[in-house]
């Protein structure tokens, strides 16, 4: 029969549709169109003008109908953007393990791990590892400032901008998951990076809620976006050497604080762009995408959920909807505020999960997890995460 993958060309995507899988196995998708996301759905743009809410009376019901359609095209014409086809090419490469990518030709010397068992520092700083885990937690300033560690301490199959920095290959990605060592350094690294946003890390399921600096860091994260970069990355690297189930709980958290407490409004689109779509699983997706719809404003500019349903009239009937629509509709229709979407967060996880077996789970309140408990030593909750 011959070499028949030897035969098989990788084919590019070429439209946001080809490349986001996320609705594909959904049963409440059996009836979609194909290709996923509608071309002709809104996007948030602080910039655009707002539609008022009345428009003056008109003489005749021709003259309004006519006058109506203009001002509805004009403002859906001023309005009107697409996903990012940038982010979406980058997430589904990096989903598929960056398909037609040729491995670095230098001589593999698995400088990322010979960085994290602290056998040669970072360039251009020269500083080794365990400097940066004894000595840089609580420098914010540092950790803010510095350009040059972020690509050393969460390294990636793709080239970022300290070009010093080595691509991690598949032979050094199996290695490194394989030393506990490394792993433990890691996860430090990963702790580190949370406090300085101001987030906790709670056990060894990945589970994080705010820290106790969380206003002050909060506020810096909202306003220093060059940080949703480092987490898209953080995010990245995390599935990469073994911690894909601990980029759930981080996005959902992330996910909360932008659209129902308010506090990180200006995440919300990395965090629907960039930090969903580095989850690998389906399901994971579709449950933290059904949470941002419920809580997102305005409810008509969510473009990331299921692609609508075909219209088929019935016989007899006219614009009959089946009962899982009038969910979906309804969940999207009626905008909660961000105090009554917190206090239905666990309900609503439980309808997901009554909807989705095998979806995700959602903790009660990320934040008051492990209340009144004593501070947990990070070495020692390091310790008790398989490694």
């Amino acid at each position: 029969m011959g070499n028949l993958m030897g035969s098989w060309r990788y084919k590019e995507p070429s439209t946001v549709e080809e490349c986001d899988s996320t609705w594909e196995t959904d049963s409440e998708s059996d009836e979609l169109q194909p290709g996923g996301e509608e071309e002709d759905t809104e996007q948030l743009d602080h910039g655009s003008p707002k539609v008022p809410h009345h428009t003056p009376a008109l003489k005749d019901n021709k003259e309004e109908t006519i006058t109506m359609k203009t001002f509805g095209d004009m403002m859906e014409s001023s309005t009107r953007m697409k996903r990012s086809f940038y982010a979406a090419k980058d997430l589904y490469k990096y989903r598929h393990s960056y398909p037609n990518y040729k491995e670095p030709r230098r001589p593999n010397e698995y400088r990322n791990l010979r960085f994290y068992l602290n056998k040669i520092p970072l360039v251009p700083d020269g500083i080794y590892i365990e400097e940066i885990l004894t000595k840089w937690r609580g420098d914010y300033e540092k950790l803010e400032h510095n350009h040059t560690y972020i690509q050393w301490l969460f390294p990636l199959r793709e080239q970022g901008l300290n070009f010093y920095a080595h691509e991690l290959t598949q032979d050094e990605i199996k290695e490194f998951q394989s030393t506990r060592e490394a792993k433990r350094r890691f996860l430090l690294a990963y702790t580190i990076m949370l406090d300085f946003f101001g987030i906790k890390l709670l056990d060894k399921n990945g589970n994080v809620a705010r820290a106790t600096n969380w206003q002050d860091r909060f506020q810096h994260l909202n306003e220093s976006q060059h940080n949703y970069l480092r987490i898209t990355r953080i995010l990245k690297s995390l599935g990469e050497l073994g911690f894909e189930s601990f980029k759930l709980p981080l996005v959902h958290l992330l996910l909360e604080e932008a659209l129902v407490e308010g506090t990180l409004p200006n995440m919300r689109h990395s965090a629907l762009e960039y930090f969903i779509y580095t989850l690998r699983q389906h399901s994971q997706r579709r449950a933290l995408l059904r949470f941002a719809q419920r809580h997102y404003q305005p409810p008509e500019n969510f473009i990331w959920g299921p692609p609508k349903k075909k219209r088929i009239p019935a016989f007899g009937s006219t614009g009959m909807k089946s009962g899982k629509n009038e969910v979906v509709e309804k969940s999207v229709g009626k905008a909660r505020s961000p105090r009554e979407g917190r206090n239905n967060l666990e309900r609503e996880a439980d309808d997901i999960d009554d909807r989705k077996s095998g979806e995700w789970k959602t903790v009660k309140g990320s934040k008051v997890l492990q209340e009144g408990r004593g501070r947990v030593d990070l070495e020692e909750c390091i310790e008790t995460i398989p490694l």
